[in-house]
């Protein structure tokens, strides 16, 4: 993988030499060779690692997206920042199968880079939401909901958004669950 800004050196000793085309009367050469430019532009906004590591997630294939993110070293100096969101944001996903107060760092990290996508924001704030109310930090947990919600301008995350609130109601205040297991118990003895 280059660095960010090698790919911009790629990019104009290749336009460059596309400008030599043209003026040598090679037309379709020059035109070919700044499409050939244009890849490496593109790559400096959207990382090729970024973009495979999101083709694998979307296949559920966690191991491929986790062997995409790792070819990533450095991703102060080999992203930029919208990137980086991107990178902490799927870091997040990943470790959030395992071990949440990790990938709440992961999360909080791709909201301060920030995200291209609004509905990519709400759903890391859902998440975040998510890990708030395993955490019975229930006021934060409905911040971030809202939050989300009102990100979530399409509603495609409507139904998790309603499951979510539905879970929270049944928790009720924190606590209380805790509670009543207490009771529960001290019955039986």
């Amino acid at each position: 993988m280059f660095n960010k800004y090698i790919k911009l050196v790629i990019a104009a000793g290749i336009t460059t030499w596309a400008v030599f085309q043209f003026i040598d009367g090679n037309i379709l050469n020059g035109i070919s060779i700044l499409l050939l430019a244009g890849i490496f532009v593109l790559f400096y906004f959207k990382n090729e690692f970024i973009l495979l590591a999101f083709l694998q997630l979307r296949k559920q294939n966690f191991e491929g997206t986790k062997k995409w993110l790792g070819y990533i070293k450095n991703p102060s100096s080999a992203l930029v920042t919208k990137q980086q969101g991107y990178y902490n944001f799927l870091q997040g996903i990943l470790v959030s199968q395992t071990n949440l107060t990790q990938a709440e760092k992961f999360f909080k990290k791709a909201l301060d880079f920030g995200l291209s996508m609004e509905h990519d924001t709400a759903m890391a704030k859902l998440q975040l939401a998510g890990i708030a109310m395993s955490k019975n930090r229930k006021n934060e947990a409905t911040k971030l909901m809202n939050e989300a919600k009102k990100l979530d301008k399409h509603g495609m995350l409507k139904d998790q958004i309603k499951m979510m609130k539905d879970q929270m109601k049944k928790v009720g205040a924190p606590g209380m669950a805790m509670q009543q297991q207490m009771r529960g118990r001290k019955g039986f003895r």
